[in-house]
């Protein structure tokens, strides 16, 4: 076999392989006797048809047959004897394959060549403060309060700013049963809220909106929309006191002062995990700028791919179909592309540095990953991992944890200053 390695750049090669044509005469025969086995010939028994029959009347399927066997094998063999690692599969193209002639192709495809990583002492980063202020608590308190207030019926009044008012709702002409609004809420029609300040339990009234050109809903902007609306009741939203009964009615706290201390403690275990994770993008983008060519295509392409999937994913998890949320997918994939090459570039120095460092990972380790895996989804080690192996996902796993590895390791060498 001949094959001859081009440089297009840095990381894109060119691999045009040329296989002799006994080799690809001998593969033509294996396979039209497979299928002079199978085949069934007018006048013929099975497995009784001439070869030459046989080749001419299937020799497209027969040609395809040799490539599809005989190409991944020979770009298999070429790039290991080269020592070169393609990132994805090879994009095969200018295939040329006939009975009695070599079979020619191209194959190209992206690798990634070693390079200096850098110093990873001179990697300074910085760690925001955890600490937690004595507002922070009071709004987290007040935010309880918000959410364990109740409504109580209002007698002997019209409706008030802060109300909640349930009402039947005619808009053009589409009636609405038992609407609840609260006045003063932001997702309110513009002068919805004045006109229905003063009315009382039956009262009914129509009046006309007016949407503002600008208006967020472009099928209501700038439009005049008549409604009609019939008061059914009236309730007024009732804060709690916060106090030692509320911290009480909460769950397990004695006191208010309990309580407090206790979203103190969940406030400072929130931000001491934000200034992780902020630390963490730091590395990453300082690490990103340390790859010394373009990153490949493909790479940037296949995490764009999985970036896609997994909001997808989530959408799906909140029980909404992907096709129907009125997403712009060639617009979020599009505002993917720096994160992704960001991620791509960071990954690359993390396994360079795994290389160099001659970080490995354990069976131990593994196992453990899957066995933390299990316990978050409800399922057996066993079937998480017999799941993987079908999905060639222990790879994955693998590269996974060699790169928390080398975060791990660059971490312990970089400088980290606290705000």
């Amino acid at each position: 076999m001949k094959a001859d390695l081009v440089d297009v750049n840095e990381t894109r090669k060119n691999l045009r392989v040329e296989i002799p044509s006994d080799i690809v005469d001998a593969e033509i025969e294996r396979v039209a006797r497979a299928y002079s086995r199978k085949a069934k010939i007018p006048g013929f028994r099975p497995g009784k048809a001439p070869a030459i029959v046989i080749k001419q009347r299937f020799k497209h399927q027969i040609l395809h047959d040799v490539a599809h066997d005989l190409i991944p094998r020979a770009v298999d063999d070429a790039l290991r004897e080269r020592g070169v690692e393609a990132v994805d599969t090879p994009d095969i193209r200018d295939v040329n394959v006939e009975e009695g002639q070599a079979l020619t192709f191209t194959a190209s495809f992206d690798t990634l060549p070693s390079f200096e990583p850098g110093e990873y002492s001179t990697v300074s980063l910085r760690r925001p403060s955890a600490r937690v202020e004595d507002e922070a608590v009071h709004h987290a308190l007040e935010r309880l309060r918000e959410r364990a207030a109740r409504f109580e019926p209002v007698e002997g009044r019209g409706v008030a700013d802060g109300d909640t008012v349930t009402m039947d709702v005619t808009r053009v002409e589409e009636l609405h049963k038992d609407v609840a609004i609260e006045l003063g809420a932001k997702a309110n029609p513009p002068g919805f809220d004045a006109q229905l300040v003063g009315l009382e339990p039956a009262a009914t009234k129509s009046f006309t909106i007016s949407y503002p050109a600008d208006y967020a809903i472009t099928e209501l902007a700038g439009t005049e929309v008549p409604y009609t609306v019939t008061v059914k009741a009236i309730k007024r939203r009732v804060l709690p006191e916060l106090d030692d009964e509320f911290a009480k009615d909460l769950g397990d706290f004695g006191t208010l002062e309990a309580l407090r201390a206790r979203v103190r403690e969940d406030l400072e275990h929130e931000a001491k995990h934000a200034a992780d994770r902020a630390v963490r993008a730091d590395l990453m983008k300082q690490l990103a700028a340390r790859v010394p060519f373009d990153v490949p295509a493909s790479l940037i392409d296949r995490e764009m791919d999985r970036r896609i999937e997994e909001f997808a994913r989530r959408l799906m998890d909140q029980g909404i179909d992907p096709r129907q949320a009125g997403v712009d997918w060639e617009a979020f994939r599009e505002s993917q592309q720096a994160p992704a090459r960001e991620s791509v570039a960071s990954a690359i120095v993390l396994d360079e540095v795994a290389r160099r460092e001659k970080i490995e990972v354990s069976d131990a380790d593994v196992e453990e990953e899957v066995a933390r895996y299990a316990e978050r989804t409800g399922r057996t080690p066993a079937a998480v991992r017999a799941a993987l192996e079908k999905e060639g996902g222990l790879s994955r796993v693998y590269g996974g944890l060699r790169r928390e590895k080398s975060i791990d390791f660059l971490m312990a060498h970089a400088k980290i200053a606290a705000e």
